[in-house]
């Protein structure tokens, strides 16, 4: 006999069956209208996944892939609603993946907020959520492994999160092979991340179409991130001057010297609290330094930051 547990949670009504959750929720607009109900199916094993999976695929269903590692915002949101649109099955998963952590105390603080986070996807339409625990994605140990990603894995990001993008590869192989998607949604505040993971699909041999979205930022500017939750109330007003250096430097970029504006922006993010690791502009297709810009090219202004024990990264697009 099948066993149901049912757990009330603000607007959500969970229904378990084994390791397979259907998610409910419940809108009343008006107390004489008729309930209206929307489901999430939450995934905790990969077999059960893998089987239900597989009979999308067998209706020729086209399935879009939102991987996270939880602690939604907008962006994420954005991201499934914009798969939402265009394929007919969205999937999302939320892993925290101890392996692209560098920092051991990054990882510990980074924040957790499953709950919540179930709710947002449940209603913005997420059709299935993929949130397996920890020894669920590796049984056997961790696969040693190393992707030939070039030069991406020797500046900015790769150069100081050091091992940083073997531990993206490692789980997004597996997430991909896993979910077999039509399509792939990734944020562009990760750029370089979203680089890496092209190179990892031409690795794969895989046909899976990688779309990359706007970044989505509060009203302040400051790029949306999960780490956003650990600034503290005068960081929070400190951050967006992150992204008003950006800014700056591309409505002067084929005007002013490169070297000076990039030296004008450090040293007043400096003077106003940030410890600044780099910040470049680069060609956009292959983050290749730039020296001097052409106006035939396109670039992208890079930065990353530590605002107190935060880092903080943002990148703004620069096209002619």
């Amino acid at each position: 006999m099948l066993t149901f547990a049912k757990v009330k949670l603000t607007k959500a009504v969970f229904l378990t069956v084994g390791e397979v959750t259907v998610i409910f929720s419940l809108y009343v607009r008006e107390p004489s209208e008729s309930h209206n109900f929307i489901e999430m199916i939450l995934f905790k094993k990969s077999s059960d996944l893998n089987i239900h999976l597989k009979k999308l695929r067998s209706q020729n269903l086209a399935i879009g892939f939102v991987p996270t590692m939880g602690a939604l915002h907008g962006g994420h949101i954005s991201l499934v609603e914009k798969s939402k649109n265009e394929t007919d099955t969205t999937v999302c998963s939320i892993y925290v993946n101890p392996l692209q952590f560098n920092n051991k105390k990054d990882f510990e603080t980074y924040p957790l907020r499953a709950e919540a986070d179930i709710l947002l996807l449940e209603q913005a339409g997420c059709d299935i959520l993929f949130h397996p625990p920890e020894n669920e994605i590796f049984p056997t140990g961790n696969p040693e492994k190393v992707f030939n990603l070039g030069q991406l894995e020797e500046i900015f990001e790769g150069k100081f999160r050091p091992g940083h993008f073997q531990g993206v590869c490692l789980i997004v192989e597996k997430l991909l092979s896993l979910v077999q998607p039509s399509q792939l949604y990734l944020g562009q505040k990760d750029y370089q991340q979203t680089l890496v993971i092209k190179k990892l699909v031409q690795l794969m041999d895989s046909n899976v179409k990688i779309t990359v979205c706007p970044t989505f930022r509060e009203e302040n500017g400051l790029a949306m991130s999960s780490r956003n939750l650990r600034l503290n109330s005068v960081e929070k007003e400190l951050a967006p001057e992150l992204y008003k250096s950006l800014v700056k430097i591309r409505n002067n970029i084929f005007s002013r010297d490169i070297a000076s504006l990039k030296l004008e922006a450090i040293t007043r993010l400096e003077s106003i609290g940030f410890t600044v690791e780099y910040l470049e502009i680069a060609t956009i297709h292959d983050l290749e330094p730039a020296r001097e810009v052409n106006s035939k090219l396109n670039y992208i202004v890079l930065v990353a930051a530590f605002l107190g024990n935060v880092r903080l990264i943002d990148n703004l697009l620069i096209t002619c």
